[in-house]
């Protein structure tokens, strides 16, 4: 065969790179990614949105049970604490009164409850996809603040009807929506994981709730604790809470500094602590989940 006027013509073959993802356990003490979970924020928002709709699937009334559960509670408070009982409420009318401590308490609770089971009941969502576990928690406490929003014009509407005008202090609401958030978040990165572990965990935070209820300042005020006691009765986060709560919303005197700083302490040293043993626990979930 004659080569001579063989000519070479080279291919040229075009790779077309794709981003590779590696995924490894880390190995540092406190190993979340705070910027992987801030790239995963779509996630967040349609796992908020789920939240939503599969709260009011198929109810009639829909989401006025926003409303209608924080309004008859403060309808029997009222009956049993303030009428029979006369639980004193700092001057203003009762149903005032509770109402705005009932509002704090019920998202809290919302929150807590919903944190804390929410990686049980998405189970099979980690065992067979990847993504930052910390944005379950995350939507779980972001989603009640709709109720949250919903009921507020309710005690609005209240005020008003009872002559009493809202303050500009309530322009600092949202400091103690947040610590209220923040504290949600802490004891469920702590009880989520645990409830991974041992599924009586989920009997136990009904409990543990009604029970917090009862010792924090929701249907009786701070001052009714005696003043030696004040300090311990403290120590409780949602007694600062629900003192914010209440400053911001009435107006009426000063804040309770001292119960304040001391739920923000507590807040921040419960969220630090449950970061970390989220972050430890988090590698283990699709495997015992």
């Amino acid at each position: 065969m004659d080569t001579s006027n063989t000519v070479n013509i080279p291919i040229a073959v075009e790779a077309t790179a794709r981003p590779v993802v590696i995924l490894r356990p880390r190995t540092g003490f406190l190993d979340l990614d705070l910027a992987e979970v801030w790239g995963y924020r779509e996630l967040l928002y349609f796992l908020i949105w789920r939240e939503l709709k599969v709260r009011y699937k198929q109810a009639a009334i829909g989401a006025g049970w926003a409303i209608i559960q924080p309004v008859f509670m403060v309808l029997i408070f009222s009956a049993v604490f303030g009428m029979f009982a006369r639980i004193p409420s700092d001057g203003f009318p009762y149903p005032v009164f509770a109402f705005t401590a009932v509002l704090a308490w019920t998202y809290f609770s919302q929150a807590l409850g919903r944190c804390s089971t929410g990686l049980v009941e998405d189970a099979e969502l980690i065992r067979k996809i990847y993504f930052p576990r910390l944005i379950l928690p995350f939507s779980a406490v972001v989603a009640p603040l709709v109720d949250l929003l919903l009921a507020l014009p309710v005690l609005l509407a209240m005020m008003l009807w009872y002559g009493i005008i809202p303050s500009p202090n309530i322009l600092v609401l949202p400091f103690f929506v947040l610590l209220a958030l923040l504290l949600a978040l802490a004891c469920g990165l702590w009880l989520g994981p645990i409830n991974v572990r041992y599924r009586d965990i989920k009997h136990v935070i009904p409990f543990l709730i009604q029970v917090w209820m009862f010792a924090s300042p929701v249907v009786y005020p701070v001052s009714m604790v005696p003043e030696r006691w004040q300090l311990l009765y403290s120590l409780n986060p949602m007694v600062g809470v629900i003192e914010g709560f209440r400053w911001a919303v009435l107006g009426q005197g000063s804040p309770n500094l001292v119960a304040i700083a001391i739920s923000v302490l507590a807040v921040l040293v419960l969220l630090a602590g449950g970061l970390v043993y989220f972050s430890r626990m988090q590698r283990y979930f699709a495997d015992v989940i």
